[in-house]
Order: structure tokens, then C-alpha cells, then sequence
């Protein structure tokens, strides 16, 4: 069964919404982040990413910026940017981007459940990302970002959450990237009960995006109940918030490679050996791949349409099967050299949405040598990874869109318990 709860949720006065409301700390960098909020100061990026308030040369996981983090929460709670809701509710997100419509339940998810597998994972954390999540839940006492999870689509839920609908929204907005965000509040208790209900119906939860989130969540949480000796089960400590979607909504976007050198071969030796793994085939213009096992590769200013060859990937394996598994092995690591993409810095990846032209742009600086177009991992494998227990490599997924931070916080308190 899936536990969801409702939750008391801090977010933005209305009127204020559009401003306060960020995409997640993790898709920018530090510059970036200074340059919005010098724009808009009511940005929750100064909570998310607070050494925007600092001087530059502060280490972005040094102690005073969580410090900072947590003066900024308070100062936006005391001047009534944010409120708190006075009783738990749930909340529903609807995204629109282009003609892609996504409607998620914003709830509370329980951290048993991730603990005993029901919310089921499909990557490894890094555990210095993991501790700085850590590190900001028990300075702000908040999760300032929800983990994003899918389930396969239930019609009882449906209909419950296409109830909640056809009332009036609180927030209303579109964000300067042209995509819509609206938030409705589930206040009624007999809804509340209701989609609580249908959700216990539901056998699993998967985690799509947020599994430093989830990690960290789950580790306070743990240091909360080896603290608190009147621990009864029910503290906010045992649950993290999390946008909850069916999977036939899911859009997975294709996460791209580029990479710095050809490994010392010319372009010609490295064209004739990736003939020997793949069929290559030029094309006139940029190629982004429409089916599996086809790839695109932009080399020397022209574009090249691979195909992986029969019998050269495990098809009965629900990691190797994956394009970025089978460009990895076939190509990645025999001809370029890399054993270890999460680590390899002569490696980036690059979201779809930046689209064909970023990777002519790169490879045309001069920065990087080759770039990769990928067909995009489909939300079907995910969770069959998922289900086998396995692990998918590196960047093998690209959600839009993103979550906006700041829609509703799940405030944790964990103060008392952890010293």
C-alpha cells in the first residue's frame, strides 16, 4: 500500500506566488541564482541556494550558509511572504508546458515506506550531495523541495484528483519559461480521507526525480528518532513531501552526452572504429533520434545517424538495454575512454530541452570533441528497473518540466532531537 498524508503547508501568499515560487537548487549554479534574485529578491532561491546573500568566495556547503538558509525561511515566514496553513491538507499541482499536461498530489510520503522499499529507487546517491540535503533540512527545519514520484495510473485516483479540479485554484501563474503552474488546496475532510484511501490501494511508489531528497529525508528522520525518546510515530520527521503523478503523465525528456577529446584517436580512426560496434550513417542535418538503439553523433561539424548492431547489447536486461547503457559500453568506455561517467570530468551531459543546437554549440567552441543524441529512457523502463531492483546509470533521465520549489514547504521540526 502507498501512505500518503496530509500536511500543514507553508507557501506563498497568493498574491505573491509567481515570485516566490523557483525552479529546484540543483538545475543552476550559484551566478545564476545571484543574478535572479537581484532581480527578484522574494525569490525562494534564497532559501534553496542561500550564498546568493553571501560573498562569492564562501564554499557553497560551508556552515553559514545553511545558517543564512535558515535566517531567510524566518524572515519570509515573518513578514508573511510564506504562511503555514492552519490545518493538513493536501494540495494539487497541475503543470502545463506546451501541449504536455501533468497533475500531481502534493503529500507527505512515508519514510518507512522508503525505508522497506514500497517507494521504489532506480539510482545511487552520492553521499556528499546527500549530507548538504541533509545539512539544509536541519538548519531550516523544512523540506524546501519535494521528491518527485510516480505510480502506475489508477482510475479511483484519477477521478478523485479530477474532483479537486473543479474548484478554484489559489495560484495561478506562468512562469518566464512559458510554463503554467496552478495549485489547489483539498481542504474538504471527506476528499482528504477519500484520496488517502485510494492510495492504500495503490502497491508502490517510484521515485522519478529527488533521490538525494528522499535519502536525506530519510536519514534525518533517523537521527530525529534515536533523539527524541517520546518518539510515537507520527512526527513530521517520518514523512517528506513529495508531487505524486500518475506515470502516463510522466515526460521524459533525452539526456544527451558530449565529451572533451576523441581519446587520442583522429576523427577519421574514431569514425572507423565506432563502425565496428555500431552502423554509421551521415546525415545532412541534425539528427535526434526517434526509436531505440539509434543514436545521433555530431563530429567535425556534420552529423551521423549510429545504429547499435544486433546481438552488441543483452535485450532481455532491463539496465543493458538502455541507449545510454548501450552507448556507454559499445562506445564510451572502448573508444573514448570513459570507465566512470558519474566521476569522469572529460564527460558532460546535457538536458533535451536545451535541444540540438547546444550541442553543436559545444562542440563547435571547441570545448568538446563529440556530442551524442540519445532517444529518451521511457518511464515503462524506469520502473522495470525499479521492480528488478536494479540501478540505472548516470543521467539517464530528464524530466520536465520541473518542479517549482516554494509551491508548498513540509515543515520538519527536528531541532530538539538532533544535536
Amino acid at each position: 500500500m502507498a501512505v500518503v498524508k496530509p500536511f500543514r503547508g507553508l507557501r506563498p501568499a497568493p498574491a505573491l506566488a509567481e515570485k516566490v515560487a523557483s525552479l529546484p537548487y540543483d538545475v543552476m549554479d550559484s551566478e545564476e541564482a545571484r543574478q535572479i534574485t537581484r532581480e527578484n529578491p522574494l525569490s525562494f532561491l534564497r532559501v534553496t541556494k542561500s550564498e546568493v546573500d553571501l560573498d562569492p568566495g564562501v564554499d557553497v556547503h560551508a556552515p553559514e550558509v545553511y545558517v543564512k538558509a535558515k535566517e531567510n525561511l524566518a524572515q519570509f515566514i515573518k513578514d508573511q511572504v510564506l504562511v503555514q496553513d492552519e490545518q493538513p491538507y493536501f494540495y494539487i499541482y497541475k503543470q502545463k508546458m506546451g501541449e504536455h499536461v501533468q497533475v500531481g498530489l502534493v503529500a507527505a510520503a512515508s519514510v518507512d515506506e522508503y525505508q522497506q522499499n514500497l517507494i521504489k529507487k532506480h539510482e545511487l546517491t552520492r553521499p556528499d550531495k546527500e549530507q548538504d540535503r541533509i545539512n539544509h533540512i536541519v538548519a531550516t527545519e523544512a523540506q524546501t523541495g519535494a521528491v518527485f514520484l510516480t505510480y502506475k495510473a489508477n482510475e479511483r485516483v484519477n477521478a478523485l484528483i479530477d474532483e479537486c479540479l473543479q474548484q478554484r485554484p489559489v495560484y495561478d501563474f506562468t512562469s518566464t519559461d512559458g510554463i503554467s503552474h496552478t495549485l489547489y488546496v483539498v481542504d474538504e475532510p471527506a476528499k482528504i480521507a477519500a484520496i488517502e484511501e485510494a492510495f492504500a490501494n495503490i502497491e508502490y511508489l517510484y521515485i522519478a526525480d529527488g533521490h538525494h531528497r528522499s535519502a536525506a529525508a530519510a536519514r534525518v528522520c533517523e537521527m530525529c528518532r534515536q533523539g527524541n525518546k517520546a518518539h510515537t510515530g507520527q512526527e513530521e520527521y517520518n514523512t517528506f513531501q513529495a508531487v505524486i503523478f500518475p506515470h502516463d503523465m510522466m515526460y521524459i525528456m533525452d539526456y544527451n552526452r558530449v565529451v572533451q577529446d576523441l581519446n587520442g584517436l583522429t576523427p577519421d580512426q574514431f569514425l572507423v572504429k565506432a563502425g565496428e560496434r555500431f552502423s554509421v550513417q551521415e546525415r545532412k542535418e541534425a539528427f535526434k533520434p526517434g526509436q531505440l538503439h539509434a543514436f545521433g553523433m555530431y563530429l567535425g561539424g556534420k552529423w551521423y545517424e549510429l545504429n547499435a548492431r544486433p546481438g552488441s547489447f543483452a535485450a532481455d536486461n532491463p539496465v543493458e538495454v538502455l541507449d545510454v547503457s548501450i552507448l556507454q559500453t559499445n562506445l564510451l568506455k572502448p573508444l573514448l575512454g570513459i570507465e566512470n561517467p558519474r566521476t569522469d570530468k572529460r564527460i558532460n551531459f546535457v538536458g533535451g530541452i536545451r535541444g540540438m543546437q547546444e550541442l553543436e554549440r559545444l562542440v563547435d567552441s571547441g570545448k568538446y570533441a563529440v556530442a551524442f543524441s540519445l532517444f529518451a529512457t521511457s518511464i515503462e523502463q524506469l520502473m522495470a528497473i525499479a521492480d528488478a531492483g536494479e540501478i540505472m546509470p548516470p543521467k539517464s533521465t530528464w524530466f520536465e518540466p520541473k518542479l517549482r520549489d516554494a509551491m508548498v514547504v513540509h515543515l520538519v521540526p527536528c531541532a530538539p532531537w538532533i544535536k
